[in-house]
């Protein structure tokens, strides 16, 4: 049966026409370059690209590392502390470097738990009354100025069928080639970002 279109590029508006085979179809070059009749999007395949971390496994080396902190010897009598608090982190010791050694065992904690050390940024210590205190913030989404490098690092040395849209704190990566997809990947996987990657929703 006959297309029955409203309107369109070759009459005037309320014109009603019918569509054959044989003529273009109105939408042909607007979104989508396709047969007559049909509507093929652009892109078959993608991924998203984000930064997220799981919170169980945060309190969980949290928790270790203050075990460890209240077992070890070498942490007796010298205020070392570390807590969890929303997304921060914070560590506390008498001395300096009782402080470099709480951050140690919490980011050997991370690492066991499976956790990216790029989830943490951490500030330098600074002296509180008669302690050192250190903060380590937990890092979730990925920030504009990194998901327009990643955009760009896409356009200039990802495959030519690769498009990439920033869409809020994540990044939408999509081609027709499956195969270009995990080019691209592979291609983010060795950037060099302080952020931690995750590729999710594969389709």
């Amino acid at each position: 049966a006959p297309m029955v279109l409203q309107g369109g590029p070759c009459g005037r508006v309320g014109h009603r026409r019918t569509h054959t085979s044989k003529e273009p179809h109105p939408l042909d070059g607007a979104l989508f370059v396709s047969p007559p009749g049909t509507l093929v999007p652009m892109a078959d395949s993608s991924f998203d690209v984000v930064s997220k971390f799981d919170p169980m496994e945060v309190e969980n080396a949290v928790n270790q590392a203050r075990k460890e902190l209240e077992q070890r010897y070498d942490f007796k009598g010298v205020g070392a502390s570390v807590e969890l608090s929303g997304e921060s982190i914070m560590m506390k010791a008498s001395t300096e470097e009782r402080l470099a050694a709480v951050l140690d065992v919490l980011q050997s904690k991370f690492i066991r738990r499976g956790l990216s050390l790029k989830t943490l940024d951490t500030a330098d210590p600074y002296p509180s009354g008669k302690e050192y205190r250190q903060e380590a913030k937990l890092k979730e989404g990925i920030d504009q100025a990194t998901a327009k490098k990643l955009n760009k690092l896409i356009r200039d040395e990802g495959p030519k069928s690769v498009k990439s849209q920033i869409q809020g704190d994540e990044l939408r990566v999509s081609s027709k080639d499956r195969d270009d997809l995990q080019t691209t990947i592979a291609l983010l996987k060795g950037a060099d970002i302080d952020v931690d990657l995750q590729f999710v929703n594969y389709r």
